[in-house]
């Protein structure tokens, strides 16, 4: 039984940015309505970016109070403001545009508009095609390596008696991490795939 293994590089081919804009103010409507005046602001932001509207996603309006706190100080019932959050996400394609636009985003703190950008997230789209060929190469390499191990004592591999396949590895192209549970890289535009195959062959 031997383990064979295949890598390949790959260049992600869609991305995805997650960010928020936040206010905190005195009540529920001026939150809301502050919200309502930056939205456009950002998403007329987005669009000089170069992202169409059917790429932008506003998401969900989450808010929660922050109470008073009395001389003790353990909090009192009394609200000392309301703090309000708007969640937006952005897709493309076009994995450089969105790789610049979560650097230069920070841009609109000039405008009075707190935002807070979550982290960047790259995929590979064709990664359900590629397996295939990944483990037939990662299956030919445990071939080679039976071939080499048997060598030395006059032996060869036959026919191949069962395959196993091991986890996928996604991970950034430098790294030399691996895990039992497998790796699902998202941080990085360059990724490498590694597939591992656990292959038991007769010997004659």
């Amino acid at each position: 039984t031997v383990t064979g293994s295949y890598s390949q590089n790959v260049t992600s081919d869609n991305g995805r940015l997650e960010f928020a804009i936040t206010t905190r103010k005195a009540t529920k409507l001026e939150a809301y309505n502050t919200l309502n005046k930056q939205r456009p602001i950002v998403i007329d932001y987005l669009k000089k970016q170069g992202f169409a509207s059917d790429e932008i996603e506003v998401k969900a309006f989450t808010s929660y109070n922050t109470y008073k706190l009395a001389p003790n100080g353990m909090s009192t019932n009394e609200v000392a403001y309301f703090n309000a959050t708007q969640h937006f996400s952005v897709k493309s394609k076009d994995v450089n545009k969105i790789k610049q636009t979560s650097t230069d985003i920070s841009s609109l703190l000039s405008k009075g508009i707190d935002i807070n950008v979550y982290e960047t997230a790259y995929f590979y789209s064709g990664l359900s095609e590629m397996k295939v060929k990944l483990l037939e190469e990662a299956t030919k390499d445990a071939q080679q390596r039976a071939t080499a191990m048997l060598k030395a004592t006059n032996n060869k591999a036959g026919k191949i008696q069962s395959v196993k396949m091991g986890v996928f590895q996604i991970t950034p192209v430098d790294s030399t991490n691996v895990s039992d549970m497998g790796i699902n890289d998202t941080t990085t535009i360059e990724k490498k795939i590694t597939s591992v195959a656990n292959v038991t062959f007769t010997i004659r």
